[in-house]
């Protein structure tokens, strides 16, 4: 009786020993997988923030281009006549709205690059961004797999440069929102004034 109560007191404790032992590795390792989540989580719906504002601008910039071409095929060959003279100020203010609501649409997709290469005392200083293309798009892939490697045996290096990464893509994300607000007010502003440009007219012609 002895003998079998020792044994299973022996295996709670080795059972017990093994849990904490679990238990240990899952607290060690759980916060290197969260930061990793959140690393992911955040450039994903970064990525998401920026393919919305792409869309968006694209969908004012076909709007736009659909009014301008309406414009320009059926209300300006008209206003060659005397009796439609009075059409062409609020046709006009109506086309130049759409004209700068296209260009603030195109510069909101527009892409920037502000950098061409890098050097080896960066990447041992550890001021480079290895993870942006506009680091290393013109640099040989030796010098870019030498220093990806330096950043890969870096643990800090490569947080840092993820971490730059996320703040400089949300540098790019305040850019493009923005010009995309300012691109919606100016064409909101401008369907506002070319209406009551058009009743003004029809009214008091």
């Amino acid at each position: 009786m002895k003998s079998s109560s020792s044994k299973k007191e022996k295996s709670e404790e080795l059972l017990l020993a093994a849990s904490k032992k679990k238990n240990k590795v899952f607290r060690t390792e759980k916060p290197g997988k969260g930061i990793d989540t959140m690393f992911k989580t955040t450039i994903n719906n970064q990525y998401k923030l920026s393919g919305y504002a792409d869309n968006k601008a694209h969908i004012l910039l076909s709007v736009n281009t659909i009014i301008i071409s309406v414009s320009l095929s059926i209300l300006f060959p008209k206003l060659g006549r005397p009796a439609n003279a009075h059409l062409i100020i609020p046709a006009l203010i109506l086309i130049t709205f759409s004209v700068t609501s296209i260009i603030f649409a195109i510069l909101t997709t527009r892409p920037s690059i502000t950098k061409a290469g890098f050097s080896r005392t960066e990447v041992e200083k550890k001021k480079l961004n290895l993870l942006f293309f506009g680091n290393f798009y013109k640099t040989s892939f030796e010098d870019y797999n030498w220093a990806v490697h330096q950043m890969l045996n870096d643990s800090e290096y490569l947080y840092d440069s993820m971490v730059k990464d996320l703040y400089y893509h949300g540098l790019v994300l305040k850019r493009k929102y923005s010009l995309l607000r300012v691109t919606y007010n100016i064409f909101m502003f401008g369907i506002i004034v070319s209406v009551f440009a058009f009743l003004i007219t029809l009214k008091f012609w």
